[in-house]
């Protein structure tokens, strides 16, 4: 199954529509996506506003590829799962988000290969007709590394003990 999720804060129409189009065109069943609150209807995949944890952990768990935009939610759960992700990051300039940073974001993310990136509808479903050849990477752990997080603590106690940042 692909598994497409926009996140749960606002809809990202330009993906949904993409996806819908690319599986009308495959004539693939196996597709559902969270469109987000108030977010296009999907005429041809199954789709769902939202979801509950529950059955937004199920999906993904039983999913083969995940299909996202470039927030850190949807990222991570797909690397915590080893699941393949392609992400399209949403456009400032097209009233998607505030600014450019998902283009950042996914930018980076590529350059270190954890996610596999489609800047646009075309190169989405580009992506999408070779999804099959996309690879699962080692999984992510749940939480961030007890020794980053001692040191992160260490350092912001040291500069609470020197009077740095209180206020």
């Amino acid at each position: 199954m692909i598994f497409v999720t926009v996140g749960s804060d606002i809809p990202f129409d330009r993906l949904i529509k993409a996806v819908d189009l690319w599986a009308r065109k495959r004539n693939r069943q196996d597709v559902f996506a969270q469109v987000g609150r108030n977010g296009w209807d999907p005429e041809f995949i199954n789709s769902a506003q939202i979801l509950e944890p529950r059955e937004f952990a199920e999906r993904l768990a039983a999913s083969s590829i995940v299909i996202g935009h470039a927030g850190m939610g949807t990222v991570l759960s797909a690397l915590q799962h080893s699941k393949p992700i392609i992400v399209m990051p949403r456009r400032g300039h097209l009233g998607e988000t505030r600014n450019d940073h998902q283009m950042a974001t996914a930018s980076h993310l590529h350059a270190m290969g954890r996610v596999n990136v489609a800047y646009d509808e075309f190169e989405l479903c580009e992506r999408l007709d070779h999804h099959e050849q996309l690879v699962s990477l080692e999984p992510i752990a749940a939480y961030a590394n007890p020794e980053l997080t001692r040191n992160l603590r260490d350092f912001i106690y040291q500069r609470e003990a020197e009077g740095i940042g209180s206020h």
